[in-house]
């Protein structure tokens, strides 16, 4: 994974020529001084770029055609330090292609009550400034987040942090490549969708592959990659199996050598597969897959390429951050009313960045797909906050449904149940949450985290102009109801105006 330091969030400031050289000058010495603390703290996940403040439309028009033009710029933070006549601002917002936070902040904390006079009052105009810029924001209908509070204070670092995140992760998607070997399962419908319609949308391609294309790779797997592909293994994960199980293991590692080659020489940063399309294979992928995630990339089972851009994306998102993310599967309930839960799992590809502990390598029988078995990593979850998400292809738009939960332990141990598990209760509760997520059609597969939270997932929607629905504490059926009829209005009306 990319290190996130590697990208810049270029740092704009909004004033005009009307106040002179001297306050000018004090405007662009306060600006570089907050860029400059941003950029210096551990806590802003990016390179804070200073840029000279604004003062005329086409300054504010070539700022944006130099931000939309360079790879390393993934997003601006916007400030009017004074009064930014926003008509200035028309021309360059209408050309920026890039995500913009607008933090409403002034360069002092307190009013100095004694001594401000009408010089002071002058010169600190972001209070009225910031109103200015934000009308012409929302008269253009600019997604956009919105900080309010002092530069140094904490939850405004957090907030920046979040949305530079986001922001990465939404450059990450611009050009990314998404590999499916397979196609979908057959006749299942919520893992199909419009591919032309989301990289028109979203920037990422999604191409098929047939099995033999990756079978091919694996066949010029040399043994020495494969040794070495062992040791790695034996190093990593706790190993205790038979001589013919770790013949499979040996087929196991040869496939991931072949899919690695595969990713790396076509520059995908995602892929599906699909235990209905594995001629020519020995197993079902199912360690390679869970070592790949491990190493930041999307995945989804059953062709499923939705959920491996969008696993991709938290991936980005969660980079360097305390906990993980994972290919998800809401598998089955615990309907116990002293304590109602969800088991998640999937057949064999869960991410080990989740585990709680040193995974155990094993073999087992997999009972579909009618291959020999496959290896996997066996391991638990700790307890915490997560987060669920998941996308879905409505027919006039996509959807994005965010649940929030906390990880809990299981009630016993799970001795005969050899895949990597994690049990949760969702917010609000298990019966709100999964009728909600019915409701708004949710997919029974998801990207799972516990290292982002739902803002994480917010500001990345509101990036990429999608609808999103959370389910957390205060979800009622009865208003999530109403959010979806509404929403389904206001986007029949949205795309007809188009």
């Amino acid at each position: 994974m990319d290190k996130l330091k590697e990208f810049e969030v270029w740092f704009i400031t909004g004033s005009q020529h009307l106040y002179g050289p001297e306050t000018l000058k004090q405007v662009d010495d306060d600006s570089s001084k907050i860029a400059q603390y941003f950029d210096k703290s551990a806590k802003i996940p990016c390179k804070v770029v200073f840029k000279p403040v604004l003062k005329t439309p086409d300054e504010i028009t070539n700022l944006c055609v130099e931000a939309n033009t360079s790879p390393k710029c993934v997003g601006l933070i916007t400030w009017m330090h004074t009064f930014s006549p926003a008509k200035m601002w028309i021309a360059g917002l209408s050309i920026l292609k890039k995500p913009f936070v607008h933090l409403h902040t002034q360069f002092n904390q307190d009013i100095p009550w004694k001594t401000i006079d009408m010089d002071f009052m002058n010169l600190n105009q972001s209070a009225h400034g910031g109103r200015e810029f934000g009308f012409i924001c929302s008269r253009m209908r600019k997604n956009r987040k919105v900080i309010v509070g002092h530069w140094k204070d904490k939850e405004v670092v957090e907030k920046l942090d979040i949305w530079m995140r986001a922001a990465c992760a939404w450059n990450d998607w611009q050009g990314m490549k998404v590999a499916r070997f397979g196609d979908n399962m057959r006749e299942v419908a919520v893992t199909e969708g419009d591919k032309v319609e989301a990289q028109k949308k979203f920037g990422y391609s999604v191409n098929g592959f047939g099995v033999g294309d990756l079978v091919a790779y694996i066949q010029k797997a040399k043994p020495a990659q494969i040794d070495d592909m062992m040791a790695q293994y034996k190093k990593a994960y706790k190993v205790t199996l038979s001589k013919k199980q770790l013949e499979g293991v040996r087929i196991s590692a040869k496939i991931e050598v072949g899919m690695r080659n595969f990713l790396e020489e076509g520059g995908f940063k995602a892929f599906t597969t699909t235990f209905e399309d594995l001629h020519g294979l020995l197993q079902l992928p199912g360690l390679p897959v869970q070592r790949l995630m491990a190493d930041g990339y999307g995945f989804g089972a059953e062709g499923d390429w939705k959920t491996a851009a969008l696993v991709r994306a938290m991936k980005v998102m969660a980079t360097g951050m305390k906990g993980g993310t994972s290919f998800m599967e809401d598998y089955t309930y615990h309907l116990n009313p002293k304590g109602m839960k969800v088991l998640g799992a999937h057949m064999l590809e869960v991410c080990p960045s989740i585990a709680s502990n040193k995974p155990s390598l094993e073999v087992h029988p997999l009972g579909i797909g009618g291959k020999d078995d496959p290896p996997r990593l066996v391991f638990n979850v700790p307890q915490g906050s997560g987060v669920n998400v998941s996308v879905m292809d409505m027919g006039n738009r996509f959807r994005m449904l965010i649940n929030p939960c906390k990880v809990v332990k299981p009630d016993a141990d799970l001795p005969k149940l050899p895949v990597a598990r994690v049990v949760w209760q969702p917010e609000p509760n298990l019966k709100v949450a999964a009728g909600a997520w019915i409701l708004g059609g949710g997919a029974h597969h998801t990207g799972f985290s516990m290292a982002l939270n739902s803002e994480h997932m917010v500001d990345f929607a509101e990036m990429a102009d999608i609808e999103y629905l959370m389910i957390d504490k205060e979800t009622t059926i009865s208003d999530f109801k109403k959010d979806i009829r509404v929403n389904e209005i206001y986007y029949m009306l949205k795309n007809g105006l188009v």
